[in-house]
């Protein structure tokens, strides 16, 4: 029948390349195939989709070759968007369909974003559907983490029963989870970051991460936004922090809480944040390892590009969350002070 799901995966697939463009932005073309880590746009080469009909088959199936799993276009839309009703996958997939995109006339072409679609809407709703922190299993979770922040913090609420569905065994479940909104810099929610959480307590008495495969799934519009944490939209920012990882900028923001600080969710994304008005000073957060090298690197690249000064803060042991909770608050506190910039010391810093 009109719109069932063979003929929306064929329809789909005649815009293979713009369908992985969109939902699969952390792959890359290569050939034929389109290249990324997994169905829910991880970064990798694991995952190959296939972008052109050939002997081998139609445009747009796909294989995991890590997993054994396969499906098509459809299946994208859906994992990449945390959607789990068949009618909310056919609805963004007919939204993608009916939105203008340029004909692809080489290798080089640059899709645009097809407009305003069900991912961001549905971290919007998710969001929406969600509770403050406060006296929560989510903020138990970041205590444990030795994150203590301020409860005026909008981007963090928490969610007691938050769909998660298994890839490999295909079953759903329910797990409390921290909800992080993504937004952009006028305060606009375009996705978000569901950690999920485990129900009781681990051996060390706290509450960790759910004991499922993929604890941390993001969904929307994430390249250019982040995870802000004491961001005013639509005021100059002139200091700010930014990162990768949630946790690492949220110790930094429980040691320095009058500091805006921005967590990107991945290498790529950080590479691509976008910058506040009147940003001056920007200080990147470094893990201990060299995974998110090239993320930096380009975001110190597009920093003095726009007339920013671009600084490095590097931890001292694995990222700034294992320094706040190993080392302590005030040993992490003395340690950045050396790596400020004076002035920003003395006021991001406790003083004494």
């Amino acid at each position: 029948m009109p719109g069932s799901a063979s003929e929306l995966a064929h329809r789909l697939g005649e815009h293979a390349e713009a369908v992985c463009r969109e939902y699969l932005s952390n792959g890359h073309r290569c050939g034929n195939h389109w290249i990324v880590g997994d169905v829910r746009n991880t970064r990798g080469r694991s995952m190959h989709v296939r972008l052109k009909a050939n002997a081998k088959g139609p445009a747009g199936k796909w294989v995991d070759e890590a997993t054994a799993e396969y499906g098509d276009l459809l299946d994208v839309i859906r994992e990449s968007c945390g959607l789990l009703e068949f009618r909310d996958v056919a609805d963004e997939a007919r939204r993608f369909l009916a939105t203008p995109r340029p004909q692809v006339q080489s290798h080089g072409v640059q899709y645009q974003p097809a407009g305003a679609r069900g991912s961001p809407e549905a971290a919007r709703r998710l969001f929406a559907m969600s509770q403050p922190i406060a006296g929560t299993l989510a903020e138990r979770y970041l205590a444990g983490r030795g994150i203590l922040l301020a409860a005026r913090e909008r981007a963090l609420r928490f969610h007691p029963g938050c769909y998660y569905r298994d890839l490999v065994t295909a079953k759903t479940l329910t797990l409390p989870a921290l909800i992080a909104a993504v937004t952009s810099l006028d305060g606009r929610i375009t996705g978000l970051q569901r950690t999920y959480l485990s129900s009781g307590l681990d051996p060390s008495g706290k509450v960790g991460k759910a004991r499922i495969a993929d604890p941390r799934r993001s969904l929307g519009h994430l390249l250019g936004n982040g995870i802000w944490l004491g961001l005013d939209p639509g005021k100059p920012v002139p200091v700010m922090a930014a990162g990768e990882g949630f946790e690492t900028m949220a110790s930094l923001r429980t040691v320095m809480p009058a500091l805006p600080v921005a967590a990107a969710t991945s290498a790529n994304h950080l590479a691509g944040l976008t910058f506040p008005p009147g940003c001056r000073r920007l200080y990147i957060a470094a893990d201990a390892d060299a995974a998110g090298r090239h993320g930096i690197e380009r975001l110190s690249q597009r920093a003095g590009e726009a007339g920013i000064l671009a600084l490095s803060l590097r931890p001292q042991l694995g990222d700034f969350n294992d320094d706040l909770r190993h080392l302590g608050p005030a040993h992490l506190a003395a340690w950045l002070g050396d790596q400020l910039v004076p002035k920003d010391a003395g006021r991001f810093l406790p003083s004494g």
